[in-house]
């Protein structure tokens, strides 16, 4: 079977910037376990794939590991995808996902993602997860993520990760968040995954549903710009709308091409 393989740049204006993502449109659904085969051939951090449903498009991300439950930056990647390469008709896209329908809306250039809000609460770090970690937490916090809170963005820059340590826990299908206020934003984050292939994730979407009412809160302001710190570096507009979140950003076409199954 032949089918359609897009990678995108995702939170980025730059090539080579921000997340990369792999996109792949499907006329039907094909057994999860060749999605799971297909995404770690791909060796990003996540695949998308979606189909056509005609009011709706029915939307998946996998990771080499596992399907996940939300992904920021496949569904902005997939929103590029539909609009900018294969002309999508509708200026309002609805995403059907695990968590919920999805709508993403495109004006000048910016894909403005509508996702739940995921306050996070405060909590206890697990040993292995501490013990993994070069510099410890001011606070903890925890959502479907843990979220980690430091007092400078120099902290969060200096932070490793020892993933022998890391890999003994099982956050699936969460991850630990690292953040602090930005010196040239408002917050920064990292994003780490024990157990996978990609220890930090670039940038991560679905991070932020959880950052945003956290730092909303904290910082007293409803529209916030943040910068995930990774080496490729994304840029992530904000906005806190009570049980829910708007994520932006630009998105930059990588590659086009095919893949084969058999």
């Amino acid at each position: 079977m032949k089918l359609e393989l897009y990678q995108i740049d995702a939170f980025t204006d730059k090539m080579f910037g921000g997340n990369p993502a792999c996109v792949v449109p499907l006329k039907y659904w094909l057994p999860d376990d060749l999605l799971l085969k297909i995404t770690k051939e791909n060796a990003v951090a996540e695949t998308a794939f979606f189909v056509d449903k005609g009011d709706k498009i029915h939307l998946r991300w996998f990771t080499s590991e596992i399907e996940m439950d939300l992904c920021g930056h496949a569904t902005l990647a997939t929103a590029h995808c539909l609009k900018s390469i294969l002309n999508y008709p509708k200026d309002k896209l609805i995403f059907e996902t695990l968590s919920g329908d999805l709508i993403v809306l495109m004006e000048n250039d910016l894909y403005y993602l509508d996702f739940p809000s995921r306050m996070p609460i405060t909590s206890e770090l697990p040993e292995t997860i501490k013990k993994s970690l070069n510099i410890q937490p001011r606070e903890v916090y925890k959502s479907r993520d843990y979220l980690l809170v430091y007092d400078t963005e120099q902290e969060i820059e200096k932070i490793k990760v020892d993933k022998q340590i890391f890999d003994k826990i099982n956050l699936d299908p969460g991850g630990v968040i690292v953040t602090s206020k930005g010196e040239n934003c408002d917050f920064v984050s990292r994003f780490f995954t024990p157990q996978a292939s990609i220890l930090e994730d670039p940038v991560t979407g679905s991070a932020h549903c959880s950052l945003i009412p956290f730092w909303s809160s904290r910082l007293k302001k409803n529209e916030l710009d943040a910068v995930q710190i990774s080496d490729r570096i994304g840029k992530l507009h904000c906005q806190n709308k009570k049980d829910r979140v708007i994520i932006s950003g630009k998105a930059k076409t990588y590659s086009i091409g095919n893949l084969w199954t058999e």
